[in-house]
């Protein structure tokens, strides 16, 4: 019998692009789990016969209990995260399914470990923040780690051409992401940073150069100085047109904190960004550009890692990153029962196979002294 995976938000940008990784590297049937049915059934007719939809809302707890009970391994995608608990993982714990997410904020993540005692103990394997950033970002992070004798600093750059191709959750989460101050680990002690505050200008590979970034809460800025013992980790985006991120920027920092915290106001920002994206995209792309830099020592002398990595549509991207985590649990090859970020559970030798499946390249430099 054919495994079968149980995508929550399938018919989404982000779960139709891991749906069709999975249908394309694996030979797992995929149920398509959400509240729109018209989409959902597009999503299975362009994806064809290996993939069902089923009508989900994740408020019925019985109705996903259910479902997580078809399920080989359960990918959750149906963000945005900041408001999502963990009774998903909490299910698949308590039936023995291994379980995937996309999550991208560090609240969720947070929520997801405190199960790591349980999902180790009924031997359920957990791997949360899978997708492009988080997730492939971690990953080559790792590789540039694991390439010094001693790595002291992390400094991890994004950016992204208009909406991504990722549809309005991505708005949503990028102004949900302004509303606190949140910690960084900085010269070995936790700071306090205010979101998209430091503009920096970073070298991006073509057709992005020069580009400015910010500082963004992500779980990888607390993931990360977890993982390894690093001193610094920074984690900065930035989009393209430019103007975005003046306006966002402005938002941040002109916006009275108690507007951010209203749902119609960002409800009414990712409406009207939508709606700018969709025009600008026609000029700037919907991709992404990824740089990882770990400075350290090697050989006892000074050393720096560069890695970079670019993809010309961001959804499609993420479906890569969680599409092959799924595809080695699902193949038996990553096993790890507890619940971990992708950069704790997926080892580098893995990583770079499944991405070379995938016709995706890394390019990397060592510089010393």
């Amino acid at each position: 019998m054919r495994q079968r995976v149980l995508i929550l938000g399938g018919s989404g940008r982000i779960g139709q692009s891991v749906a069709t990784d999975l249908i394309a590297h694996t030979e797992a049937e995929i149920l398509l789990a959400g509240r729109n049915s018209a989409a959902g059934e597009r999503v299975c007719n362009r994806l064809g016969t290996r993939a069902q939809f089923l009508m989900l809302n994740l408020e019925d707890q019985a109705g996903l209990s259910s479902a997580i009970a078809l399920a080989n391994l359960v990918i959750h995608c149906a963000g945005p995260f900041h408001f999502r608990d963990a009774r998903v993982l909490k299910t698949c714990i308590d039936q023995g399914v291994n379980y995937v997410d996309v999550s991208d904020h560090p609240s969720f993540t947070r929520k997801a470990m405190e199960y790591s005692a349980a999902a180790a103990a009924a031997g359920v394997t957990a791997i949360v923040n899978t997708g492009i950033f988080p997730g492939i970002s971690n990953s080559m992070v790792r590789q540039d780690v694991e390439q010094l004798d001693v790595a002291k600093k992390i400094h991890l750059s994004y950016v992204v051409a208009g909406s991504g191709g990722a549809g309005i959750t991505v708005m949503r989460t990028t102004f949900l992401g302004l509303q606190k101050p949140f910690q960084a680990w900085i010269n070995g002690a936790w700071q306090t940073i205010k979101p998209y505050s430091d503009r920096e200008t970073i070298e991006f590979p073509a057709p992005y150069g020069r580009t400015g970034v910010y500082w963004f809460d992500m779980p990888e800025t607390f993931t990360l100085p977890n993982t390894f013992p690093v001193k610094t980790v920074i984690t900065k985006f930035g989009t393209v047109p430019d103007f975005y991120n003046f306006l966002t920027w402005t938002v941040a920092h002109w916006w009275h904190p108690w507007l951010l915290k209203q749902t119609p106001v960002i409800e009414f920002l990712s409406q009207v960004s939508h709606l700018m994206t969709d025009v600008t995209d026609r000029f700037s792309g919907i991709g992404v550009a990824i740089r990882s830099e770990v400075t350290g020592q090697k050989d006892g002398k000074p050393a720096q890692v560069c890695s970079t990595l670019v993809h010309e549509n961001t959804a499609i991207a993420a479906g890569y990153g969680t599409g092959s985590v799924a595809q080695l649990l699902l193949s038996g090859q990553l096993h790890k029962p507890g619940v971990w970020a992708v950069e704790q559970a997926l080892l580098t030798d893995l990583f770079n196979q499944t991405l070379q499946e995938r016709g995706v390249n890394i390019a990397s430099a060592i510089k010393l002294g």
